[in-house]
């Protein structure tokens, strides 16, 4: 017997949704609850300093490489195949992390996550594209998003809790029975792929090339002095636009970088979501550091902008395919004024709500780089499109912190984590008479941004104006 649609929703439609609401809970669950947790594990593990910044990096290195390829397998092989398997991967390498006998164990455990997070978000978001009945999807995403982003609210407040009281292992294990999960729940879902490649093999060539292009490309946004990954990363670059040019089936087809509404969300999303890496450090470092709070009156103050950012994938989710990009624009002007509102605070309560407000405007415009991009493609390359804007996102995020000056000048600790007394010079001084990092850069990127998706919103609104005129005009002609 056949069960009836909830609220007009068909079950396969709400299968996918359940899938990708908790598969993206589950990975952002997963990064949030673990940067509290790390002092502990390396005390624990005895590890050494160089090695412990690796637990992240490992992490994002392979989820932000591999996302292309990821999303092109799911196209290809099928989307629910696809989510099933990072979902498993994930939750086994989940527990491996937390059975962990040493730190090197622990690396590489985390890189095998991030394998999983990779397949997890592009086959995941595919999914329930090609699941929803057309132009439906973006609101069905813009719900899943927001119920994952429940997990930036309780994230950093769970990790330390379980780091505090029970062991930083418990982290881990917090996000096996949501994998499990996911999985149920992607299997209950119709399976889909691209028809039009079923024959065609995967794009060796492009795929390795791609995943190159995005490692090198981590590295040097990690370490900008290091000039070597940035001449690896164009060279590698050369070689995969050559390899997609001559593929009969490529990896990436290349028309999706002449499609400029597509262009446009990724770059200003991966704009957002590097400002959003900084707002998420700065905030609790510059409440403890610079105005004395503890660690849990900082949390409590937290939960405030990390809900904020949570609604924004609803919200996404319901701006219309053809308002996108101006949407964006106004996003990132409002979220580079409240960001530096919010780094030339003077006083704790304005840097909340200064911070609560740009994260409002962070939040729409990363969950509008995520629905609206997958509304502005065809949806049997859904997956392609969406492993390309993740994998942008993901490997752009460190910039964020980077702009906040975080380890510049003494800004790492003993321990080989960053500090939060990196370089800045808008917030301020600590008591103790360390540099606060800062929000200045942060705030002049998205102002940047803005100007940037404002100049494509007018070039492509105003000439579709001209034309639509003239098609009105030789209509009438015609009748």
């Amino acid at each position: 017997m056949s069960v009836p649609p909830v609220n007009g929703v068909r079950p396969p439609v709400r299968w996918a949704q359940a899938a990708l609401a908790v598969g993206a809970f589950c990975v952002q669950l997963d990064s949030f609850a673990l940067n509290p947790a790390l002092p502990v594990v390396r005390a624990d593990l005895h590890g050494s300093p160089a090695v412990v910044p690796w637990v992240v990096s490992g992490y994002l290195l392979a989820a932000g490489a591999l996302m292309p390829a990821a999303g092109r397998l799911a196209d290809l092989y099928g989307r629910r195949r696809m989510l099933t398997l990072g979902a498993v991967l994930f939750g086994v390498s989940a527990a491996l992390c937390a059975l962990a006998p040493t730190l090197p164990f622990l690396v590489a455990a985390r890189v095998a996550q991030g394998v999983g997070g990779a397949l997890i978000m592009p086959a995941g978001l595919a999914l329930l594209t090609n699941a929803s009945p057309p132009g439906q999807g973006r609101r069905a995403t813009g719900r899943a998003l927001g119920l994952a982003g429940a997990a930036t609210v309780c994230g950093p407040l769970l990790g330390g809790v379980l780091a505090q009281s029970a062991s930083w292992r418990a982290v881990f294990w917090l996000t096996v029975p949501f994998a499990a999960a996911t999985a149920w729940w992607a299997r209950r879902a119709d399976e889909s792929r691209d028809a039009s490649a079923a024959q065609s093999p995967l794009d060796v060539a492009g795929a390795w090339t791609a995943t190159g292009v995005l490692l090198c490309l981590a590295r040097w946004l990690e370490h900008v002095g290091g000039w070597g990954w940035a001449v690896g990363a164009a060279l590698l670059g050369a070689l995969f636009v050559r390899a997609e040019r001559r593929a009969p089936a490529p990896m990436v087809d290349l028309a999706l970088f002449r499609n400029l509404p597509y262009v446009t969300l990724t770059a200003a999303g991966a704009v957002a979501n590097a400002a959003t890496v900084a707002l998420l450090y700065v905030l609790p470092s510059t409440l403890q550091q610079g105005y004395g709070w503890g660690a849990l009156g900082a949390g409590v103050a937290f939960s405030a902008p990390a809900a904020a950012l949570a609604v924004g994938g609803p919200v996404a989710g319901r701006v219309r395919p053809g308002a996108a990009v101006p949407v964006m624009a106004s996003c990132l002007a409002g979220a580079g004024g409240a960001l530096w509102v919010a780094g030339a605070a003077t006083g704790p309560s304005v840097l909340v709500v200064a911070s609560t407000g740009a994260a409002v405007a962070l939040g729409v415009a990363g969950g509008l780089a995520l629905t609206g991009t997958q509304a502005v493609v065809r949806r049997e390359r859904a997956g392609e499109a969406s492993g390309v804007t993740k994998s942008v996102l993901t490997v752009t995020a460190g910039l964020g912190l980077a702009l906040t000056g975080a380890g510049a000048g003494g800004g790492t600790g003993a321990d080989g984590l960053v500090g939060p007394d990196g370089a800045g010079d808008l917030v301020g001084r600590t008591a103790g008479g360390g540099v606060l990092p800062s929000l200045a850069l942060p705030a002049v990127g998205c102002l940047l941004g803005a100007v940037l998706a404002a100049a494509v919103a007018v070039g492509t609104v105003v000439p579709g104006r001209r034309g639509a005129g003239r098609g009105r005009g030789r209509r009438r002609g015609r009748g």
